[in-house]
């Protein structure tokens, strides 16, 4: 296999007749890598058997660093406050680029406390969040019900984030699908120089030490510069056999359900609660703005954490509880249709940290390890993987942009691995 400096990929080596990069993975991530990587001038082929079927597809959307702050976290919140700030412009752009509605809602986010104990526990977090300088308050039960009318009558106490948002991940997948021209099965290329090929990585290709390109499931390889991998929980299995690299993903399972919900729960709000200690959500969509579903919106409530694989069933036990808790809050849900139970492994790290950009194994790439913030984090992902591949500039240089690279820097991908050979 031949060798040659290709400069639209930032200098780096390139097979000839390869493509600049491939992208293994068509979920969120992988794709929003993939549409960044073909705007910034890159030729990008992305691998997936089917795109979006992961994670993706049960994703409720949340764009939550305030509400997701977590207790000895602050590495986590840093990196998560800038992603929400990177979305806006990501969906003005991928709707820009497409056309494509995103169902981006600003409408901010309510939390609930169901008791006592838990209202307690609401009141720590919110000192945690003034701590660190958090937009967000405690509100009277009356002002919550003011928000959302449709509230049951046992609420402890609530709390209002105002810069907590929403987006809609499987119109956002659709969006960026079609943005990368992924739409044909047999991986006809597009305008934008990115295609989608539906089949399944196998094996990386190395050759002295350097990645150069990816095997698929049908024995073809496919040639690049760079390798992105994106490939969810599954990415550590992927680089087991590749010196140098320590990817520790693995999956946590999570059950995500979707309602039918009529005009009589006309939900504006994403609603976060505390029922007995468990942690709950609502998520509404944008309401029918006519014909015969006028009015109906979809509501996705969610999600259960579970170490288990990820076989894609659903327990009976994990719906139960899922509705208990949010009807304790919402009790109109009652009325809605049950229409899709969708359980997924998310793509978990043992820091709970992602791991995002170029590793010490020239030509890899990473993009992985998310967690449940795979959403949040897409755009940000996107931009410091495709600023590391050379069609960006870097993530710095700037006020903002300096702290971007700060929170970037606790994604770093050889952080497990200079654990793995320290001497003990």
């Amino acid at each position: 296999m031949s060798l040659s400096v290709h400069p639209s990929a930032g200098g780096s080596v390139v097979p000839d007749g390869a493509r600049d990069v491939v992208v293994v993975g068509g979920g969120i991530v992988g794709l929003a890598v993939a549409w960044r990587a073909a705007r910034a001038g890159l030729t990008v082929t992305v691998l997936d058997p089917a795109p979006g079927a992961g994670a993706t597809h049960a994703a409720a959307g949340m764009l939550a660093p305030v509400t997701e702050a977590d207790f000895g976290e602050e590495a986590a919140l840093r990196l998560h406050l800038a992603a929400a700030a990177a979305w806006p412009a990501f969906a003005a752009d991928l709707r820009a680029a497409t056309g494509a509605d995103v169902g981006l809602r600003t409408a901010g986010t309510l939390t609930l406390a169901y008791d006592a104990d838990d209202l307690a526990l609401l009141r720590r977090v919110l000192a945690l969040h003034a701590a660190h300088g958090l937009a967000s308050h405690e509100l009277t039960v009356a002002d919550a019900r003011r928000r959302e009318p449709y509230l049951g009558p046992r609420v402890a106490g609530a709390a209002w984030a105002p810069a907590d948002h929403a987006v809609d991940p499987r119109a956002t997948h659709a969006a960026l699908l079609s943005a990368v021209g992924g739409r044909d099965a047999a991986g006809a290329g597009s305008a934008t120089g990115a295609r989608v090929v539906r089949a399944s990585a196998t094996r990386l290709a190395l050759d002295a030490g350097r990645v150069v390109g990816v095997h698929d499931d049908a024995g073809r390889l496919h040639r690049a510069g760079a390798v992105v991998v994106a490939a969810g929980w599954q990415s550590g299995a992927l680089l087991a056999d590749v010196p140098g690299v320590v990817v520790p993903t693995r999956p946590v399972k999570g059950q995500t359900l979707r309602l039918d919900a009529g005009p009589d729960l006309a939900l504006e709000h994403v609603v976060r609660g505390l029922v007995q200690g468990r942690p709950v959500y609502v998520v509404p969509r944008d309401a029918e703005p006519a014909g015969p579903r006028a009015g109906h919106r979809e509501v996705v409530v969610g999600a259960t954490t579970e170490e288990n694989p990820d076989d894609r069933r659903a327990t009976a036990g994990g719906v139960f509880a899922l509705l208990r808790d949010a009807r304790a809050l919402l009790p109109g849900i009652d009325e809605a249709a049950l229409v899709e139970v969708t359980p997924r492994g998310r793509p978990a790290t043992p820091d709970n940290l992602p791991l995002v950009g170029p590793t010490d194994v020239p030509g890899l790439h990473l993009a992985t390890g998310h967690g449940r913030n795979g959403i949040l984090l897409a755009p940000l992902t996107a931009d410091a993987v495709v600023a590391g591949l050379g069609g960006l500039p870097a993530l710095g240089g700037t006020e903002h942009g300096d702290d971007v690279a700060t929170a970037l820097a606790t994604a770093r991908t050889d952080r497990f691995a200079r654990t793995a050979t320290t001497p003990r």
